[in-house]
């Protein structure tokens, strides 16, 4: 295969090569259907025969438990925070830890629905910390505690879920895992509810999956719209709406991709899991050991898939910021730019992210501060 540039982009990401060449071979004829997936009927035979492996493969990699439904949604994360509460909440009480820009969404939003407290706030720390669940304060009272596994913005991760039984909460655990779902494993022992948008690790903007618990399904308020309420959709098989079918295509062959993916001895998920981290601890020890650049995350939540990083000191200047853009996209570095309300660059490095792409990064970093250090 050519090389192609390395996209950093926090999403829509960058998918496997091997998944975008099969989608184009597949564009107009899927498997000798005669048609394009994106012609399908959602009910016909061939679209549910990828509906379903998609589904068998998804529960395998990630090992959901059978008193799980899995629901393929539209809507992306950010509907998912109006979503959650209307069928979750019961309009009663929900605590948030806010740990970044989307948790603090999160919160705003559920606050429509239901009776918000901020169970833990990270802000005084400017986001580069999660706050010890022992701090917490949650409600033995609350419908669900919700929290967001990984911080796109402001880069830091749980790289382990809260145990809410041994803080004292019976309430189910709700986590966004939007931007670092399929890197890592799941604990669902320690989870009701997981939600995210496909669009970091998984596939095309415009699908989001949801992983519920049994026992949480039929409580929707009454203003929840039908096609959201999530016992209508698992009793309808994801269909009652017409799913995003192309997007379940197209996740359908990550999934094929990820359990054939070795790396370091290992296969599937162990070896995908095994590979974000050589890259993160890769690239973070480059930032560690430079003068000119920085990251402000505290070592034991340093994410490993989105990387913010700025320029330190007197380095830190917009006409320095843009140069090293402009010289990373001349190497085919692209998207490094930060997001606008924290500035500075920013690197995610997603599954389909090769070791090679953090690897040109990192040269190119050195190479940066050799000419303007």
């Amino acid at each position: 295969m050519s090389q192609r540039p390395f996209n950093f982009s926090a999403g829509p990401a960058a998918l496997p090569e091997e998944v975008l060449r099969q989608v184009a071979s597949e564009m107009l004829d899927w498997q000798g259907s005669g048609m394009s997936v994106m012609e399908m009927s959602h009910r016909g035979r061939e679209f549910i025969s990828i509906y379903e492996a998609a589904e068998a493969d998804l529960r395998e990699l990630l090992q959901v438990p059978q008193n799980f439904r899995i629901l393929f949604m539209q809507g992306g994360g950010l509907a998912e925070n109006a979503i959650v509460p209307m069928n979750l909440s019961r309009g009663g009480k929900v605590d948030v830890v806010v740990t970044g820009s989307w948790s603090k969404k999160s919160a705003q939003e559920a606050r429509r629905y239901a009776d918000v407290q901020i169970a833990a706030d990270g802000a005084g720390q400017r986001f580069t910390t999660i706050p010890s669940p022992s701090t917490w304060q949650l409600r033995r009272d609350a419908a669900y505690v919700h929290i967001c596994t990984n911080e796109t913005i402001d880069g830091v991760e749980f790289n382990e879920l809260p145990d809410l039984k041994a803080l004292g909460s019976d309430a189910p655990l709700v986590i966004d895992c939007s931007s670092h779902q399929l890197s890592r494993p799941i604990n669902w022992s320690r989870v009701g509810l997981a939600f995210g948008g496909a669009q970091k690790n998984i596939g095309p903007a415009g699908l989001t999956l949801v992983f519920v618990r049994e026992d949480l399904l039929g409580h929707a308020l009454a203003i929840c719209p039908s096609a959201f309420d999530f016992k209508t959709v698992a009793d309808a098989q994801s269909m009652y709406n017409t799913p995003p079918t192309f997007a379940i295509y197209v996740a359908g062959l990550v999934f094929k991709w990820l359990k054939t993916f070795s790396h370091a001895g290992k296969i599937g998920l162990a070896a995908i899991e095994q590979r974000n981290i050589d890259k993160a601890q890769l690239l973070y020890g480059a930032l560690d050991q430079s003068r000119m650049f920085e990251n402000r995350v505290a070592a034991d939540c340093r994410s490993r898939m989105n990387i913010p990083f700025y320029l330190s000191g007197s380095y830190d200047e917009p006409r320095m910021n843009d140069a090293f853009l402009a010289g990373a996209k001349e190497r085919g570095l692209l998207q490094l730019k930060g997001h606008k309300s924290v500035g500075g660059m920013r690197a995610s490095i997603y599954n389909a992210m090769p070791l090679e792409g953090v690897q040109a990064l990192v040269t190119y970093l050195k190479d940066f501060e050799a000419k303007h250090g």
